[in-house]
């Protein structure tokens, strides 16, 4: 099989060279979202956990919490993983420190994707059957590696910084279990221990051969579904960046397909709750297990139920950041509707994803009858994506949210679409991290 770990970085490099014109403009898009997101989940910490705002250990820590902390961050559906969080954070994070221009950042950003997808990619499902965090672990390896390739690392200092970051990668899935608020620690950390592996990994202290592929490295250590070809086979054209999907509903991606669907039915039949005898949603296996508790134990367990996002779509119309609220938590028909849906394995839909992670689901009424809707791509995937003015308007949702005008949230917009955009003048704009 060879040097796992060389072919990568000599994939990884090649690739960096000369990434283009729409690569990077996919990568605008990915950091417009990130910045909504982040001054959005930055200002919900500011009521709810003010103390961790006050006393973060660093600036990447606290935005890789705060970018996930609303579920509305971005991901890949094949590697499972959410990537801006963790990979963006510190981007930027040393962007400032080390005053990166545009083509910089942007550049740390496609290769940061282009390492974590590759990595989770690699590694799944074996690895969250284990019980693996994936945005921790491959989203540590995306930081580290995205850093050193917007800084120009060479060769050796690409390896070494490898080689901290594999290191560094963890974070369990049983985080985020009952009404754990603790989910984003792990896209936190990895911001956080992506910054250090690229410090420590710049200064080229001696390391392994083969971190990916040795005896008890990355492969070995952390999977027992190994693919080693996303690792070292780099003939297709393309890059990572351009599979990822963007958030409109702020609740894990796995409930997206079904939200989606019943939102289609409730506006299409201006469906009441008190119609309602039960619900069905059919999906794919990895969506059932985590994703079908219908009793709810906080906002943060109600982002992760398929069944409370479902009601909360049919009683609300709408499933954004502020509709996942202490209100809606006792609210009497979602509470209702809520354990009136069950959420059950279609052997069909398992066996096409991840390429397709979709959902049926069948609305049972009191009278008798019955509809059904399926949904194959829910809105921001590739195959369905955001408009750019449904990406401005997201932006701005959560840019007002936290306090912007509507004029300084278009000054943002007109500022990033500006060939070699001004980072500093941009984070000045939102105040992050001044």
């Amino acid at each position: 099989m060879g040097n796992i770990s060389e072919a990568f970085i000599t994939g990884l490099i090649i690739k960096s060279q000369v990434i283009p014109n729409e690569t990077n403009e996919k990568a605008r898009k990915v950091l417009l979202d990130y910045l909504g997101v982040l001054i959005g989940g930055r200002e919900y910490l500011k009521g709810t956990h003010p103390e961790l705002v006050a006393n973060t250990p660093s600036e990447a820590f606290l935005n890789g919490f705060a970018a996930h902390v609303l579920e509305l961050d971005d991901g890949h559906r094949h590697g499972m993983i959410h990537l801006g969080a963790s990979i963006v954070s510190a981007v930027l994070d040393v962007a400032e420190k080390e005053n990166l221009k545009a083509d910089d950042v942007l550049r740390g950003i496609v290769m940061g994707y282009e390492v974590a997808v590759r990595c989770a990619r690699a590694i799944q499902p074996g690895h969250k059957v284990r019980g693996y965090h994936v945005s921790g672990t491959c989203g540590t390896i995306g930081s580290a590696m995205g850093i050193a390739l917007a800084c120009n690392y060479n060769e050796e200092q690409l390896k070494s910084t490898l080689a901290c970051a594999v290191s560094s990668a963890a974070g369990v899935l049983e985080i985020q279990e009952q009404a754990s608020e603790l989910k984003p620690y792990n896209t936190a950390r990895a911001a956080y221990d992506g910054v250090l592996a690229a410090q420590i990994g710049k200064l080229v202290l001696p390391g392994p051969d083969d971190i990916l592929g040795g005896k008890r490295g990355f492969l070995a250590a952390l999977t027992d579904t190994p693919k080693p070809e996303y690792l070292t086979d780099f003939s297709e054209d393309g890059y990572c960046i351009e599979g990822i999907y963007l958030k409109v509903h702020a609740a894990c991606r796995h409930c997206h397909p079904a939200i989606d669907a019943t939102l289609d039915m409730r506006n299409d039949l201006n469906l009441k709750p008190e119609q309602i005898k039960k619900i069905e949603v059919h999906t794919y296996k990895l969506a059932v297990g985590s994703h079908d508790h219908t009793e709810i134990k906080g906002v943060s367990s109600a982002k992760l139920s398929t069944p409370y996002s479902v009601a909360l779509a049919i009683v609300k119309g709408s499933c954004g950041f502020t509709d996942y609220n202490e209100d809606n938590l006792n609210d009497y028909w979602i509470k209702i509707l809520t354990r009136k849906v069950c959420v059950i394995e279609d052997e069909n839909l398992t066996a096409h994803s991840p390429a397709v992670r979709g959902a049926r689901v069948i609305i049972y009424l009191k009278n008798g009858e019955e509809y059904e809707a399926p949904c194959l791509y829910p809105k921001g995937e590739p195959e369905n994506p955001l408009t750019q003015e449904e990406l401005e308007g997201k932006f701005r949702g959560l840019a007002m949210y936290a306090g912007l005008s509507f004029a300084e949230c278009d000054e943002v917009n007109s500022a990033m679409k500006k060939e070699n955009f001004d980072l500093n003048k941009v984070l000045k704009l939102l105040a992050v991290g001044h």
